[in-house]
């Protein structure tokens, strides 16, 4: 800070800072109170409401050496986590930065791990959004990511090496098939406007319950033809839906939204054709994890004949992601509740049904077993099968006898059959009797993930 300028001075220099201006635009109307507004450094701090909760955030400043991280920034940025923490309120964090001061040396080291300690340390705590709007590279890429929901602007990169040294690309559409960022908006007012979203619709921290009365009621039914994206669309509040990585993990559908104004974690395993991928997994995976450290109850809709089988799927670590996705659903402590709308085969139902769900819901038409009716007929009567036609007659017994919703009714491997025109009903019911859910966890320090 010079220190020869008058306060009116400094106050007319902070006036027209953009990343000021765009800190102000993201909190409610004369809300939003600045941290150390004269320590210097290339980024600005405060805090402010958001939709009227409380909320912090950072913006780095890429008139201030293009942003560069140095130990006065870092020391800013870690009394905003310092304070969010204390709170229990989320932080939004704009990256937006050349990458760091090298003229501070070996302190630039420690202020970059000053910097991820804080954001480890509202992990589970408070949500965390990160709006990459510029570049974002080394190790502020890792930064950023280690938060809740990334969010990147068409034009911005992200990269851990820089793409003239590995040959690649660091464009926010990769990013996004790539499954790192899980919004992306087509500048920096559109992604604080998506952040604010997800602040509104996020519980404020790990204690609290989600919800808003912004919405309405769906007005279409649900249908037992409708699939993924339709399904959901049919039971949360109108226009509630944010859907979250889009472009990565093409069968697999996952969106915040509310239902009865409270907020849902909605996963649909059929948003298009073909079994659910590695992708699909680690996306899944990823989204149920992040509703569970906040207690966000899931709503799982199920139709899937199981996970991809060749060999590129096996190279590309599908069991990895399969076991990942497997242990997320079993140690989550939220509320959780499967729909099966069509297929439940084999490690699909394991996954997300019966055990692993607190209430396990069925349409008429659903097919539960270990592997396809054709698949089954074929291992159980291979002896009597001699023509086509016989097959698929064997087939289609086997799935009304063995691998009806029916017969998995009367052995106790769901919960109920309930009519497409029910399925608001029935789903609103299960989450109000789940509201109260409490789950005592063995002592132990954190679970040992699948990575």
């Amino acid at each position: 800070m010079d220190t020869n300028k008058t306060l009116a001075e400094l106050k007319q220099e902070n006036a027209s800072s953009e990343a000021r201006n765009t800190l102000i635009s993201m909190f409610d109307e004369d809300s939003f109170t600045e941290l150390s507004p004269y320590t210097g450094g290339s980024v600005v701090t405060g805090y402010g409401q958001i939709d009227g909760c409380p909320a912090y955030a950072f913006v780095q400043d890429v008139s201030v050496k293009s942003g560069a991280v140095c130990k006065a920034a870092a020391g800013k940025i870690v009394k905003l986590y310092s304070l969010a923490v204390k709170n229990g309120a989320p932080v939004i964090a704009v990256y937006d930065s050349k990458g760091g001061d090298i003229s501070e040396g070996q302190e630039l080291l420690t202020a970059y791990g000053d910097i991820a300690n804080s954001c480890a340390s509202i992990s589970g705590v408070a949500p965390q959004i990160a709006i990459i709007s510029g570049v974002c590279g080394g190790i502020s890429a890792s930064l950023a990511c280690m938060a809740d929901f990334v969010i990147m602007t068409e034009n911005a990169e992200l990269f851990l090496n820089p793409p003239f040294i590995t040959g690649g690309s660091a464009a926010a559409v990769n990013a996004a098939k790539a499954g790192i960022s899980c919004l992306t908006a087509k500048d920096l007012d559109e992604a604080v406007k998506k952040a604010n979203a997800l602040v509104s619709i996020l519980p404020q921290n790990n204690l609290e319950v989600a919800g808003n009365d912004y919405f309405a009621l769906p007005t279409d039914a649900p249908d037992a033809s409708l699939k993924g994206e339709a399904m959901i669309k049919a039971i949360a509040d109108k226009d509630s839906l944010i859907e979250l990585f889009k472009d990565f993990g093409a069968a697999a559908y996952t969106a915040l939204g509310s239902v009865n104004w409270k907020t849902v974690g909605f996963v649909a395993t059929d948003k298009a054709e073909g079994k659910l991928t590695a992708d699909d997994t680690a996306k899944i995976a990823r989204f149920v994890s992040i509703c569970d450290a906040f207690s966000i109850p899931v709503v799982t809709v199920v139709d899937s004949e199981g996970f991809a089988a060749d060999k590129d799927a096996e190279f590309s670590g599908s069991v990895r992601d399969a076991a990942k996705l497997t242990q997320v659903y079993a140690s989550s402590t939220a509320p959780k509740v499967a729909l099966i709308t069509g297929n439940a085969l084999g490690g699909v139902f394991t996954v997300f049904c019966g055990s692993n769900a607190d209430i396990t819901l069925a349409l008429e038409q659903a097919i539960i077993a270990p592997t396809t009716p054709k698949a089954a007929a074929i291992f159980l009567y291979s002896d009597k099968l001699n023509t086509k036609e016989e097959v698929e007659a064997a087939a289609e017994k086997y799935a009304k006898d063995e691998a009806s919703a029916l017969s998995a009714m009367e052995k106790g491997i769901i919960d109920r059959i309930i009519e497409p025109e029910d399925i608001w009903k029935e789903i609103n019911g299960a989450l109000e009797i789940l509201s109260g859910k409490r789950v005592s966890s063995p002592a132990r320090k954190h679970i040992n993930f699948v990575y």
